[in-house]
């Protein structure tokens, strides 16, 4: 097993000493030190003259202490930290359910305003530690359908290197946007490549050309194991905070499912973590018009940021226990819904929502609304009731959708969004959504599943097939998960030689 691990970049062996000894005197040239996976998981433990540096820092700014704000716990100032992760708590009025839905909310991140940053630090900052990736000669190269490179890029320019962004021309213009601003050369370093979030073996077909120049490092989310284990420890501690808090004022409730669009299959990681914690379920959520999981299908679509045609490498298939496929309309309407003043205005009057949370529906982006109606099927077709809760994530705000929501709306509603169209607009996709495209996995469905992505893995990507059926053991995904406290020490043995 051990040896499986290491080929798929699992190991704490030093890779080279003297690119090692590089990254330290540039890092100690630049102040630069790194968080443990333990600070992320819990930012009580991050050193007090570090919490109190950043009081003075911009958490939008390329500065090296935004490292330490990379996890669930910013404050809705993104300036301080909080002891229960901002999190919005969604009931009857909202989602026409009994049982509750309860989001972290991942756009009070640094940087990008999006999760998906704790990702890309997980994927670089091992490579650093162990002299695998040198600063001073390489480009980390960024493959992602929206947020993951826009985090990558960040990641790079706070550990003074070059970031290069990969992902389809067809994402947000806002996107496009941060990237032009914070890549060191845009015209090289944003690569747009064809299609939409379904397009990723273009993306992929890229990085494979691009890994043919030694100066670049290629950090594939889709097959980077260090971004299941960062959700694993990061987000499924935040989650289980979050509960816990939750259960002081409902002594009754029980975790019965996280929802998780599949995307690269990273933020799903943090199911594995509530299941063994509260024996909760694992719904994998993907576009029905792109339905990969649950028939094998393909096609494009407006969940921007979850990716699909393939299975990714780091899924933990024989763990999931619910594949479900929702339409973008769904997304995209409710999207509308959320955003503009009449869809506001019937929340407020019609269904009774509380002001606070209609003035928070902002935390809410195209993939983290998929995940809330995601959940609400889930609920129904579980019979979950009023003590029930489904956990899920707010990958991003509404904040990087601008441009989206004046299409959705020209497209869709003859360019004005009004309380009729609200109306119909919550009554088909939020109280009318049903049970249908939702699939309980049985063992030969997972079989099926985790079989899928034999083609994408092996046969494209050149995996060796042992590495591949190796992850069909759950005792692999327990293994590997050693691997951190023994990252973490190297990390503080770092910052050692960094302060010397």
């Amino acid at each position: 097993m051990e040896k499986i691990l290491e080929r798929l970049g699992l190991t704490t062996k030093i890779v080279d000493e003297a690119t090692l000894n590089d990254t330290v005197k540039r890092f100690k040239e630049r102040k630069i030190t790194l968080p443990t996976f333990d600070m992320l998981a819990n930012p009580a433990k991050i050193p007090a003259d570090i919490k109190k540096a950043l009081e003075d820092v911009d958490p939008d700014a390329p500065n090296p202490l935004n490292l330490y704000r990379v996890h669930w716990y910013n404050s809705e100032d993104r300036k301080h930290f909080v002891e229960v992760p901002v999190h919005l708590v969604l009931t009857k009025e909202i989602t026409g359910i009994d049982a509750t839905i309860i989001t972290l909310v991942g756009c009070l991140a640094p940087m990008i305003g999006s999760h998906k940053v704790l990702a890309a630090y997980a994927c670089l900052a091992p490579r650093v530690i162990l002299g695998a990736f040198n600063p001073t000669k390489h480009r980390a190269v960024w493959p992602s359908t929206g947020n993951y490179c826009r985090g990558g890029v960040a990641i790079s320019r706070l550990m003074n290197c070059r970031g290069v962004a990969i992902l389809p021309e067809r994402m947000s213009q806002e996107r496009f946007q941060w990237l032009r601003e914070w890549t060191m050369n845009p015209e090289e370093d944003i690569i747009a490549t064809y299609g939409c979030e379904s397009n990723v073996k273009e993306i992929y077909d890229k990085c494979n050309e691009l890994a043919k120049d030694p100066t670049n490092f290629i950090l594939n989310q889709f097959a980077e194991f260090n971004n299941h284990l960062a959700h694993y420890f990061c987000t499924g501690e935040a989650l289980s905070t979050v509960f816990k808090d939750f259960k002081k004022t409902n002594k009754n409730a029980k975790l019965r499912a996280f929802v998780s669009a599949t995307g690269s299959a990273g933020t799903i990681g943090a199911g594995d973590f509530l299941k063994e914690t509260y024996g909760s379920k694992t719904v994998a959520v993907e576009a029905l018009e792109c339905p990969t999981l649950c028939y094998n299908g393909f096609g494009d679509h407006n969940i921007q940021g979850i990716g699909d045609k393939h299975v990714p490498l780091i899924h933990n298939v024989m763990n999931t226990d619910f594949v479900l496929a929702l339409s973008d309309k769904a997304s995209d309407h409710t999207f509308a819904l959320y955003n503009t003043e009449a869809g506001r205005e019937y929340l407020a009057t019609r269904c009774g929502v509380k002001k606070e949370l209609i003035d928070n529906l902002k935390y809410l982006g195209l993939s983290s609304i998929a995940n809330i109606i995601s959940a609400i099927k889930t609920a129904k077709y579980m019979k979950l009731g009023k003590d029930d809760v489904i956990m899920t994530v707010a990958t991003d705000g509404a904040r990087m959708y601008g441009s989206e929501k004046e299409l959705i709306i020209n497209r869709d509603f003859n360019g004005k969004f009004d309380m009729l169209d609200a109306a119909e607009t919550f009554g088909e996709y939020t109280k009318g959504s049903g049970t249908e495209n939702v699939i309980e996995l049985s063992q030969r469905d997972r079989e099926r599943v985790f079989n899928l992505g034999y083609f994408t893995w092996c046969e494209q990507q050149g995996i060796d097939i042992e590495a591949f059926k190796a992850r069909e053991d759950q005792d692999f995904w327990r293994t590997m998960r050693a691997y951190v406290p023994e990252w973490d020490k190297m990390i503080a043995d770092f910052n050692d030689k960094v302060a010397k």
